[in-house]
């Protein structure tokens, strides 16, 4: 048999194969990965398409505040705080980060996810601000910070709100809890579960209050995401963490927050001091529309944690410029398509890219395309092919979502035996 017919033998044994395989379904064989190709870093300036490596695209994290890809090699500020984290809520850009996964005790912080489920109380209606609950033995006998409730009084729910976010009552907490709750454990039950659906992965709680006992513990990022929530859930009841002092029972109290009216722009969030976990404050500030949250723990004193708290923010509101990159829409690179009537389909972001850029550093930017190819036709618009690799210095690298630009149908019938044969004899 000569050489042109062994060639067409193959051919039509290779044919007869194909359309043999479940009924030539769209779950036929695939072939096999393509050969990777380095990943090549370019400036954000040039928005130029990347290099696209044929890997596994990073893992996307569930917290609003994502976790490192990789560590930070080297704090860029120094601070006396035992834990610490400053996010760039604009950019989700993590400017500092000082033992901000490690488990801590919470003291008050924690109040915030209380007042979370107060908030969603009276969101969906189950509440009123006027309406008044019931002042328990244990809410009254509550040690600590206190609005100095009296037990078998009633009082409004909305005064509670301003006792806890103001001067961090444990009485007006825990009246809150057993009002929504019918006791305080069982609403314990549910900031746990609140947590969890907030992607607070590293935190647990054992009281409303934040009282010090053992099993009460949460890091710096998981109270910067309950903050970023507040902020972003509750714009109604947010401005009740800006108020400067709280009168009731005619005891007027001052906010425990020190920065509050006295560092530019800031506008809560909630302090917290136990002996254990030394002095911390979970801050929010707002400036030319760009917000940071600050979270900071394990402080000396309380003019620590004031001094601390106003060096941080204005380092972070100096050294950071939020610079937007890419646009909505912007097409990044293109992917490599398997049978699919188009060879290629764009690759493009969902929304726009902003980073928190340090001034000095622009050019050091670096991003890369990760995404596993080719991708297989129907290709649907708005389909998540892979991740946009961002790393800033002296940031924690960040994966943006890589998205189709558009559809790409599948090939006809012929098409797709000729592409098949056309890899099953090795691409000639």
């Amino acid at each position: 048999m000569n050489t042109r017919v062994l060639h067409k033998a193959r051919a039509l044994i290779l044919i007869a194969a194909f359309l043999g395989i479940a009924g030539i379904s769209h779950a036929a064989t695939t072939p096999a990965k393509a050969p990777a190709a380095p990943a090549a870093p370019v400036a954000a300036q040039a928005v130029a398409p990347v290099a696209t490596p044929v890997s596994a695209p990073a893992a996307v994290a569930a917290s609003p505040v994502p976790s490192p890809a990789a560590a930070v090699k080297k704090d860029p500020i120094e601070t006396q705080a035992t834990h610490a984290i400053l996010v760039d809520v604009n950019t989700g850009a993590i400017l500092l980060n000082k033992n901000a996964d490690d488990k801590m005790p919470t003291s008050s912080m924690s109040k915030t996810v209380s007042l979370y489920l107060v908030f969603d109380a009276l969101k969906k209606g189950q509440w009123k601000l006027t309406d008044e609950l019931p002042v328990s033995e244990k809410a009254w006998k509550m040690g600590g910070s206190k609005m100095f409730i009296k037990v078998g009084t009633k009082v409004k729910v909305e005064d509670l709100i301003r006792g806890v976010a103001t001067i961090s009552g444990n009485d007006a907490v825990v009246c809150l809890a057993e009002g929504l709750a019918g006791s305080e454990d069982d609403f314990t039950d549910r900031i746990n579960a609140l947590a969890k659906n907030l992607g607070m992965t590293n935190s647990h709680f054992m009281n409303a209050s934040g009282w010090p006992v053992d099993g009460h513990y949460s890091t710096p990022r998981d109270l910067a995401t309950i903050g970023q929530h507040l902020i972003k859930d509750f714009p109604e009841y947010y401005h009740y963490f800006s108020e400067k002092d709280f009168t009731y029972n005619s005891i007027k109290q001052p906010a425990t927050d020190p920065l509050i009216g006295k560092v530019q722009g800031v506008d809560g969030i909630k302090t917290g001091h136990t002996d254990i976990a030394g002095y911390g404050l979970i801050s929010s500030a707002m400036r030319d529309g760009r917000r940071l949250i600050l979270v900071m723990n394990g402080l000396p004193t309380n003019e620590a944690r004031a001094t601390e708290g106003a060096r941080l923010l204005e380092w972070g509101f100096r050294n950071f410029e939020d610079d937007k990159v890419l646009s909505k829409d912007e097409e990044v690179d293109k992917a490599k398509v398997w049978l699919g009537e188009e060879d290629e389909v764009p690759l493009v972001v969902e929304n726009d890219v902003t980073l928190s850029m340090p001034a000095a550093k622009h050019t050091d930017l670096k991003m890369a395309v990760h995404y596993k190819g080719p991708i297989e036709a129907p290709i649907r618009k708005g389909t998540v092919i892979g991740k946009l690799h961002i790393v800033v210095p002296d940031q924690e690298p960040q994966d943006i979502d890589l998205v189709a630009g558009k559809d790409v149908e599948r090939e006809g019938l012929f098409g797709r035996v000729a592409s098949r044969l056309h890899y099953l004899l090795g691409g000639v």
